[in-house]
């Protein structure tokens, strides 16, 4: 399960040439070794955690007889996020990064002792929920943080080089952390983890209590940044985390948590994106309801079809980690063909493509859900689905920005990122109910995952169908 609010995800990075990067002053040079060298370690934990963590739920959430609310426990890492995120940079405009980033990476650490020493099933959703809160501030922070500590020609250079950390957890963190599982325990993942990271936290904590070489100042013209707003979005978070929790179970108490949710969700959420995203206006809301779709089928793809592997289908987790390897290894290798090899094609044909392709692996999970089809089948959804993903996530980005005045820009990539949250947690939320309600009405798990599979069906097919919308010219 790709973490939604990584700063940089797996991907290729698009370095931008300078040549200050090969002067004196470089990225490496003594004013800026001990931040570049702190920022890029912790870059490479936190990808490293974010990709060892999320093979390990399924099997402890089934040691921990908590099967049935696993939608909650991956769902509420992306409901903190959502908060996290506008926190942290709220926090960041006012008085800068370093103590948002600074705070994000402790979390980070204790989240994942909190995590490890599970009881319950419950307290290892709070600790997702922790790690979730831990990880927006940090997502938003850390570029902050790059433009804080870096003059601007160093900029490009520094964003490549925490994009490209990326790349190795990417290719050891999912099998690696299979591996302990199956060996050891998924415990020993989590408390490996926080060990790991500790130091690097503590670190970065001391590494920004220094100034920075370049700080930076405004103008004395220069216009504050505008309060964000901060209650709705941690209603937002409330209202998500509460749908998450009414669809796991079809009595009284889980029905009101879902119909509380959905008020939040339907009033809220509006006030923090374009007007007209939820009926896919032309131009920019579009675009921003593309990313919801999209994101939300590849989230829940990614959460149910290891759940339904391990505790279903009996497949080592060993052999789910790495799905999860090759769909970062796929999702960077689509990337870097629609930006080099297919730049010619129009943004929204990639997008429309993309979402077929996304079609294509969930038919794969739902064929993956017979008694007589291997485990492969339902495994091979994975990659697959982060093949469609590599293909239109980045158009779905450039269209966004195309339709977006420069002065806007940053209100458009802080949409973008709420209805991405907001989509993993609806799409998810709408998956695991359907399979609860299959449960509860006497069908086996794998006709319920069957089921699951099918709804999610819909929403490529509707991105498809909505791509030329989007259409750039």
């Amino acid at each position: 399960m790709r973490e939604p609010v990584s700063p940089a995800a797996p991907g290729p990075a698009d370095v931008t040439d300078s040549p200050a990067g090969s002067e004196a002053g470089g990225i490496f040079s003594p004013p800026y070794l001990a931040a570049t060298l702190t920022f890029t370690v912790v870059m490479f934990l936190t990808g490293f955690a974010a990709l060892a963590v999320v093979p390990t739920l399924p099997t402890a959430a089934r040691d921990l007889d908590g099967v049935s609310l696993f939608p909650v426990v991956a769902g509420c890492f992306v409901a903190a996020g959502l908060f996290g995120g506008v926190l942290g940079g709220h926090w960041a405009d006012r008085s800068g990064a370093r103590r948002p980033l600074a705070l994000g990476m402790v979390l980070s650490v204790l989240t994942l002792l909190v995590s490890a020493s599970s009881v319950s099933v419950w307290q290892l959703a709070a600790g997702r929920f922790v790690d979730g809160l831990a990880a927006g501030l940090v997502a938003v922070s850390v570029t902050t943080a790059v433009g804080q500590a870096y003059p601007e020609h160093l900029r490009p250079r520094m964003l490549a080089l925490l994009s490209a950390g990326w790349v190795l957890p990417s290719l050891l963190g999912p099998p690696l952390a299979g591996l302990v599982v199956q060996w050891w325990s998924w415990r020993a993942v989590f408390y490996g983890l926080a060990a790991l990271t500790a130091l690097p936290a503590v670190a970065l904590v001391l590494v920004l209590r220094r100034p920075a070489p370049h700080p930076a100042a405004g103008g004395a013209g220069e216009v504050p940044a505008e309060r964000p707003p901060l209650l709705i979005a941690a209603l937002l978070s409330a209202g998500a985390a509460l749908g998450q929790y009414g669809a796991s179970a079809w009595d009284p108490r889980h029905l009101t948590a879902v119909a509380a949710g959905v008020v939040l969700l339907v009033v809220l959420a509006p006030r923090l994106l374009p007007r007209g995203t939820w009926r896919g206006a032309r131009g920019l809301p579009v675009t921003v309801l593309l990313r919801g779709l999209t994101s939300g089928t590849y989230f829940a793809v990614e959460a149910l079809v290891p759940l339904m592997l391990i505790t279903e289908r009996r497949v080592d987790a060993v052999v789910v980690g790495a799905a999860f390897t090759a769909s970062a290894v796929l999702w960077a290798a689509a990337s870097w063909v629609q930006g080099r090899v297919l730049q010619q094609v129009a943004r929204h044909r990639l997008v429309a493509a993309g979402a077929l392709v996304m079609a294509a692996a969930v038919a794969l999970a739902v064929a993956g859900c017979s008694g007589g089809a291997p485990p492969v089948t339902a495994a091979a959804a994975m990659p697959l689905s982060a093949v469609g993903m590599g293909l239109l996530d980045p158009c779905v980005t450039v269209l966004s920005l195309k339709h977006s005045p420069p002065h806007r820009q940053g209100h458009t990539t802080s949409a973008l990122q709420t209805n991405m949250n907001l989509g993993q947690v609806v799409v998810l939320a709408l998956a695991s109910a359907v399979l609860n309600a299959c449960l509860a009405a006497g069908a086996g798990p794998l006709g319920g995952y069957r089921a699951a599979f099918a709804l999610l069906l819909l929403p490529p097919l509707l991105v498809a169908a909505l791509a030329v919308r989007a259409r750039g010219d």
